[in-house]
């Protein structure tokens, strides 16, 4: 069975964050990412080849087409398309404060770039990283863009929007942490093994309200001092070097055989 006119012209209408939220789905592409996401959420429509098909005889969809090369590359979102072309159903997560107390979490105020975003879910995944707490104007984590980024970390990764201001707000003495040009050098702080990291806008960095709510202030020094250099490092990097900061710590405390001393 191909795919209609209709059905292709309903996946490409995916591409817009309206759509996607009234129809509560996302498009995911690519067999490493497809397979990820099966048996995680619901899928109501697989599109791939015979070959895919072959390989995972077993997966289960709503509905399920085989479809030749020309008629995924009609289909797909990407500009080659890799096998197979998926519809999964968007999770509904419960917002869960609390989690911050116990365990090290991600928080992005503003992230516009869809590919930053995915890849900073893709870093929480590999840090062991499970929230990133998103403010409302940060990009749809849901993009098509966004999902490829993350390679199936979205599987993993609990990604939330909500008002980062009161969710900050209601953490009293847990630590919140930001990278700024004014903070205290990152490898010569102690820094624990729980609480929340916030990441700012790519261009404008992290906004003037929630700086506010910050309470540990870091920065991440370029080498050597003292040398002009590039005016600021890209979200996701900059989030990747934090990121292995703080787990190195904790790696390092746990060889240690005691807890991090900002615990």
């Amino acid at each position: 069975m191909a795919l209609s006119k209709n059905r292709i012209k309903y996946i490409h209408s995916l591409e817009q964050k309206k759509k996607r939220k009234e129809e509560g789905v996302f498009v995911a592409e690519g067999p490493k990412l497809t397979g990820d996401l099966l048996g995680v959420f619901p899928c109501r429509l697989l599109a791939a080849t015979h070959d895919w098909f072959m390989t995972f005889p077993d997966a289960g969809a709503d509905e399920a087409v085989e479809v030749t090369n020309e008629e995924l590359s009609r289909a797909s979102l990407l500009k080659t398309p890799q096998q197979v072309l998926a519809i999964f159903e968007q999770p509904e997560h419960d917002i869960e404060p609390d989690v911050i107390r116990t365990s090290l979490c991600l928080a992005l105020d503003g992230v516009q770039d869809p590919g930053n975003l995915g890849t900073i879910v893709r870093l929480a995944d590999w840090f062991g990283i499970g929230h990133v707490f998103c403010s409302h104007n940060t990009a749809d984590i849901y993009n098509p863009k966004a999902i490829q980024a993350t390679m199936g970390a979205i599987a993993r990764v609990k990604v939330h929007y909500t008002s980062l201001s009161q969710i900050i707000s209601s953490l009293s003495d847990c630590p919140v942490y930001g990278t700024f040009l004014d903070g205290k050098n990152i490898y010569r702080e102690s820094l624990s093994s729980h609480g929340l990291i916030v990441m700012g806008n790519e261009g404008n960095g992290i906004s003037r309200d929630i700086a506010g709510l910050i309470n540990k202030k870091l920065y991440i020094p370029h080498y050597p001092g003292g040398r002009q250099t590039s005016e600021s490092l890209n979200v996701a990097i900059a989030t990747a070097i934090t990121c292995a900061e703080f787990r190195r710590q904790t790696l390092s405390a746990d060889s240690r055989g005691g807890a991090n001393p900002t615990d």
